[in-house]
């Protein structure tokens, strides 16, 4: 089977982050994920800390006016930068899973890379954000919607494209199905988009 790349973006909730741990260890090959925060800091300097603060909050004003006067880059384009720049190493290293931070736009031009959408009914998401993060106070659907909506306004921000649009992606799967046949469903579409035959089991 010839070499693959996959990015999942994901609603919040959606199981997404599962989705991708469970497809790269059933095909034995790397998973990133918060790895790429790590890296990115040794690439640009910043704390991990402080990326994970503004990793997905977009290049506003409050942003630019604290730090245009020092900075040839506002620091979330410096962040996004060296993010992209640790995808696209880990991408050039061999097959691989990469969750979330735009990695489908940042690997746009790679012909062997395959990007996936994950996204589920709201009551999918409210029932997983309990389950995995024990989350049962207050109106966790209004959490979620707010999650979702900084993450689209981070990745319309930094790209072309619209974040959840389907034709931006290869596969979109509605995990609603669970994790273990969203991930079939996903190694079926790689095993087709390789020519590696059939990964479904």
């Amino acid at each position: 089977m010839n070499s693959f790349i996959v990015t999942i973006a994901r609603e919040y909730g959606s199981g997404g982050r599962l989705i991708g741990q469970k497809l790269a260890s059933d095909l034995g090959v790397s998973f990133y994920d918060k790895e790429i925060i790590a890296l990115a800091s040794k690439e640009c300097g910043l704390h991990e800390d402080f990326i994970r603060t503004i990793e997905q909050k977009k290049a506003s004003g409050f942003f630019y006016n604290l730090f245009m006067h020092s900075q040839e880059l506002p620091i979330p384009e410096q962040v996004f930068l060296a993010q992209s720049n640790v995808i696209k190493s880990l991408a050039e290293k061999g097959s691989c899973v990469i969750i979330g931070r735009c990695a489908d736009y940042v690997l746009a031009d790679m012909k062997n890379c395959i990007r996936v959408f994950v996204y589920a009914p709201i009551e999918t998401r409210i029932k997983n954000v309990r389950d995995e993060y024990h989350e049962g106070e207050g109106d966790l659907e209004d959490y979620i919607r707010r999650q979702d909506k900084g993450r689209a306004s981070y990745y319309n921000f930094f790209t072309d494209q619209k974040w959840g649009r389907a034709q931006n992606y290869d596969l979109c799967v509605n995990s609603c199905i669970g994790i273990d046949a969203s991930v079939r469903i996903i190694k079926n579409y790689i095993g087709e988009f390789t020519g590696g035959g059939d990964l479904s089991n």
